[in-house]
C-alpha cells in the first residue's frame, strides 16, 4: 500500500516534487500547504485531490511521511514538529543558513531517531555512482583534485524569479542553491574537506553573491577548487570536474557524465529529456527504502550539515 505524504512548501521545488509524486505510486499526496494563495492555486492544478488545511502542522498530523520544501527557517520548525510525531522526513537543501541552528536540528533528529534524508539529487544519480566505482576499482587512478565551475547570465535564473528570496544574501544565492549540490558530490568522492580560503563579491549588503573563488582541502591533502560568477550573455554552466591520474570525469548540468583519458571527452551518461523527473523518481525510490528501514543512498542530515558548514564559511569570508 502507498504511504500518504504531505508536501509543505508549494513553490518551485514543491511543485516539481508534486509532479514527480503524481506518477509515483509508492506515495500518495493527501495533504499540502503553503502560506501563499498563489502557490496553493498552482499546486491544486497538479494535485487537485490533495487537501490544503489551515496550517502546516495540520497537514503533517494527517499523513505517514513528510516532504519539506519551504525556506530553511520554517523548515527547521516543521522538521522538529514532524520528528516529534515519528514521521519520516525528506528535506530540501540547503539544510539551513544558520549553522548553529542546523547543528541543533541534527541533534534533535538524531534524538528522535526518525528516518530523515536531504534532497541532494545527485546522491542517487548514475554520474556519482560511476565516478565512485571508477575511484574504488582503480580505473580512475589516484584522485588529483576536483574543480567546480558555475556561471550564469543572471541570478536568480529566469525560471526562479518568482522565488524572490533567492536574490537576497540572507537565504539565497547560487552558492547555497547550486554549489551546495556539488560540494555534496565532492565530499562523497573525496571525503570531508576544510576551507583554506575564499573570496566572495557582493553588490551590496542585501543582495546575494555575484562572484566567488574558494579552495578547500581533504584530509588526504587533495584540493577542491570552486569558481563561480554571474553576468554576461551565456548559457548556464554547471560542472564538476573530477581529476584522476588515469581517467578524469566531467559532470555537466547535474547528470551528464563525460570521461577522458587525455583525449577529447566522451559522453558516457546521457540522462535524456526526462532527466529532472527521472532524478526525482530515483530520490523517491531511495526515500521509500529509507522509510522501510532499508539501505539507501540519500544524503543524511549529517552530510547536509557538513556541506552547510563549508558553504556558510565561504559566504562569510
Amino acid at each position: 500500500m502507498s504511504k500518504t505524504i504531505a508536501v509543505i512548501g508549494l513553490g518551485i521545488m514543491g511543485q516539481r516534487m508534486l509532479h514527480a509524486l503524481s506518477t509515483y505510486p509508492a506515495f500518495e499526496v493527501t495533504q499540502m500547504w503553503d502560506p501563499s494563495e498563489a502557490a496553493q492555486r498552482a499546486a491544486r492544478d497538479i494535485a487537485p485531490h490533495a487537501n490544503i488545511p489551515p496550517t502546516a502542522e495540520a497537514a503533517i498530523d494527517a499523513v505517514d511521511v513528510v516532504y519539506l520544501a519551504c525556506p530553511p527557517a520554517p523548515r527547521h520548525v516543521y522538521a522538529k514538529y514532524a520528528a516529534d510525531l515519528g514521521k519520516p522526513l525528506f528535506l530540501e537543501k540547503p539544510l539551513g543558513t544558520d549553522v548553529a541552528a542546523s547543528r541543533e536540528l541534527v541533534r534533535h533528529l538524531e534524538a528522535a531517531q526518525v528516518p530523515t534524508a536531504v534532497n541532494f539529487v545527485q546522491a542517487t544519480g548514475e554520474a556519482l555512482a560511476h565516478v565512485q566505482s571508477a575511484a574504488s576499482s582503480g580505473k580512475m587512478g589516484e584522485l588529483a583534485g576536483i574543480d567546480i565551475f558555475v556561471s550564469y547570465a543572471q541570478w536568480p535564473r529566469a525560471w526562479q524569479v518568482k522565488a524572490d528570496w533567492l536574490r537576497f544574501r540572507a537565504e539565497g544565492g547560487m552558492t547555497r542553491e547550486v554549489i551546495s549540490h556539488f560540494m555534496f558530490f565532492a565530499e562523497r568522492v573525496m571525503g570531508r574537506v576544510q576551507l583554506d580560503w575564499a573570496h566572495v563579491d557582493y553588490p551590496n549588503d542585501e543582495l546575494c553573491e555575484t562572484n566567488l573563488a574558494a579552495r578547500l582541502t581533504s584530509e588526504e591533502g587533495t584540493k577542491l577548487n570552486i569558481f563561480a560568477s554571474v553576468g554576461g550573455t551565456q548559457p548556464d554552466r554547471q560542472e564538476v570536474f573530477i581529476k584522476g591520474a588515469k581517467q578524469s570525469f566531467s559532470v555537466r548540468q547535474f547528470s551528464e557524465l563525460w570521461a577522458t583519458s587525455g583525449e577529447d571527452f566522451t559522453q558516457i551518461v546521457d540522462p535524456g529529456a526526462n532527466a529532472r523527473i527521472d532524478g526525482l523518481h530515483a530520490q523517491l525510490d531511495h526515500f521509500a527504502l529509507m522509510v522501510e528501514g532499508r539501505d539507501h543512498l540519500l544524503a543524511t542530515p549529517q552530510e547536509a550539515l557538513s556541506v552547510q558548514e563549508k558553504i556558510e564559511a565561504i559566504l562569510a569570508s
